[in-house]
């Protein structure tokens, strides 16, 4: 009698975005033996989770899953990633796509030993949109202290400017290269995961919450980068107004979620992540008082339950179960006023705070940059459809729905065997 054993095919897969997800789903396919390659839009991996504070369960820092999972991927030969690099075609079918790659220029080569030299020399600065604006970086940047691949970037706004050139002369190493342009390149693939992930829904298009119209009003992820020690502040919550320490601080949750004129779905993480962040706000302020004006709070599984009623026990926050209808700010001292009304009571409240923080929700990349691929499915709100009786794409993360980080793990964890069943034959 013979027995019938799963062979694995040849074959490769791809991964796309090199956030938690596609981290996870990259290293669970290589650890057992399948080529993976991984292609990310930004200069660095690690993708939301790298702009965070801290994170569940544990509340540990970025650093803290991120470190393990750069040192996993450095040790595997069968990983190769490309940053800076986009996906512009795909053809063929479940077990052999062709897949064009194209490479961005990132004007540094390997030769960077990260000793800043070139950010000293260069004079332009340029938002930081790792810090969303909050601050400014110079044209040569490191993106983060823990960035990887370690490697400086130039920003494409300073090549053709003296900048540029001060940058290259600066360098000891060799490893400013103006002439680098974009590439692209084919790779052949039999599965490929889209670990597209997430962005923060756009609070200036809710226009009753002032984002955008009063400094004071904040997002959560500001907020998250604010907390962080690396971030514009060091670590220090400042109200940008005034750089002053808020004494009060509101919470406005589904900013933007279940509501059909801009996210109808629920977001998952908000009501979690607002209550992550009432604890960042009272350790470094033992006697600030928090105000969180809620539709429903939502506390998925025991331990976040556990947290939440951690949280109800503080005095200094106080929990309001109603939906803003405005924000006012006084024209003296740039406080900010939330109007609700209270649905347990049917008071009106207006509550003055130093700061607003709007919990906005979890946009699927995929709605604003659909994957140019034409055989994915997708809901009504941009999250890729898993079609695993068709195998060879899979939506992996919040690509496939609103999730954190460890139900993001769990899922890509599914995803990268997914991948593997596509290429083996039986």
């Amino acid at each position: 009698m013979t027995e019938n054993r799963a062979t694995p095919a040849s074959g490769s897969i791809m991964v796309v975005g090199g956030g938690i997800s596609g981290l996870t789903t990259a290293l669970e396919a290589a650890e057992v033996g399948y080529e993976v390659f991984v292609v990310e839009k930004n200069p660095y991996l690690g993708g939301r989770v790298a702009q965070l504070n801290q994170y569940f369960p544990k509340l540990c820092p970025p650093t803290c899953g991120l470190e393990i999972n750069f040192r996993r991927i450095k040790d595997n030969p069968k990983i190769k990633y490309f940053t800076l690099a986009e996906v512009e075609n795909v053809s063929g079918g479940p077990g052999a796509y062709e897949v064009t790659v194209r490479l961005n220029p990132r004007y540094v080569n390997e030769n960077c030993t990260c000793c800043g030299d070139c950010a000293d020399a260069c004079q332009a600065e340029i938002p930081n949109e790792f810090n969303f604006g909050m601050d400014r970086s110079k044209g040569a940047y490191l993106p983060f202290e823990m960035a990887f691949p370690s490697r400086y970037v130039l920003s494409p706004q300073i090549i053709g400017t003296e900048d540029a050139k001060r940058c290259q002369e600066a360098c000891k190493y060799a490893a400013v290269d103006l002439e680098m342009t974009s590439k692209t390149l084919t790779l052949s693939v039999g599965a490929i995961v889209w670990a597209t992930g997430w962005e923060p829904y756009d609070a200036a298009k809710i226009d009753n919450l002032g984002y955008g119209r009063y400094a004071n009003i904040i997002t959560n992820m500001m907020l998250e980068r604010l907390a962080s020690p690396n971030g514009p502040t060091k670590g220090k919550i400042l109200r940008p107004s005034d750089d002053a320490e808020p004494k009060s601080v509101a919470f406005v949750q589904c900013a933007g979620s279940r509501d059909e004129n801009h996210l109808p779905y629920c977001s998952y993480i908000c009501c979690m992540a607002s209550l992550k962040h009432a604890t960042y706000i009272r350790e470094r302020y033992p006697d600030a008082k928090i105000f969180i004006f809620y539709i429903d709070l939502r506390a998925p599984g025991y331990r976040y339950e556990k947290f939440y009623k951690k949280i109800k026990e503080d005095k200094n926050v106080f929990f309001i179960k109603g939906k803003v209808a405005e924000v006012q700010q006084a024209a003296d001292n740039h406080q900010i006023t939330v109007v609700a009304e209270n649905a347990v009571t049917g008071e009106k409240i207006r509550q003055t705070v130093d700061l607003v923080v709007l919990a906005t929700g979890m946009q699927p990349t995929a709605a604003i940059n659909r994957p140019p691929v034409s055989d994915l499915c997708y809901t009504e709100d941009g999250f890729i459809v898993n079609d695993f009786e068709k195998g060879g794409m899979f939506g992996a993360g919040c690509a496939n729905k609103p999730a954190d980080v460890v139900s993001s793990n769990q899922n890509a964890t599914g995803m990268a065997l997914k991948a593997i069943q596509t290429l083996v034959k039986r």
